[in-house]
């Protein structure tokens, strides 16, 4: 009776697209994989730890896939996935995509045909809005300190007290 736990620590696996699952028991570079299977990438799998309280243990989710470059060599003891290159375009398009409508969000909160202003009328306007919030919150606190010094105002007065002077 073998382990077979030690044996599958022993081996890498990699699963194609369609479920099929190659072990190999060296390790290997991810270009000798590529070469094997044009059309596809290497990449590592990166399981989650169990989530307490799930009923199912056995199944396995993953964070990511981590994209391996040609020049990276497979490690005994993990798995890896074969992704086709259209899935890999998708999702850099996706990404991509998701970038440029971030970005022009941060630099125009608000959209001309919205409001019917121009993007710097926009901008102007939250300008302002934003130097009129920092002069209310600079007044207030003003108040607050007026208010904890007894609920008056106080005028301030220097106290001098006097010196005296000898002479010798």
């Amino acid at each position: 009776m073998g382990n077979c736990q030690a044996v599958d620590a022993a081996a890498l696996v990699i699963q194609h697209p369609s479920g099929k699952i190659d072990r190999m028991y060296w390790s290997v570079s991810a270009s000798e994989v590529m070469k094997i299977n044009p059309g596809h990438y290497v990449s590592l799998i990166i399981p989650l730890p169990p989530v307490p309280g799930e009923e199912d243990q056995k199944t396995v989710k993953f964070t990511k896939v981590k994209l391996l470059r040609p020049s990276d060599t497979l490690i005994l003891g993990h798995a890896y996935r074969l992704i086709t290159s259209q899935e890999v375009m998708k999702v850099l398009r996706a990404k991509k995509q998701a970038k440029l409508k971030n970005q022009q969000e941060l630099q125009n909160p608000i959209l001309e045909g919205e409001t019917g202003k121009s993007n710097d009328e926009v901008v102007e306007e939250n300008n302002q809005v934003m130097r009129q919030q920092q002069r209310n919150k600079q007044h207030k606190a003003g108040q607050s300190s007026i208010l904890a010094a007894g609920g008056r105002s106080k005028s301030w007065r220097p106290s001098l007290h006097s010196i005296t002077e000898t002479t010798s």
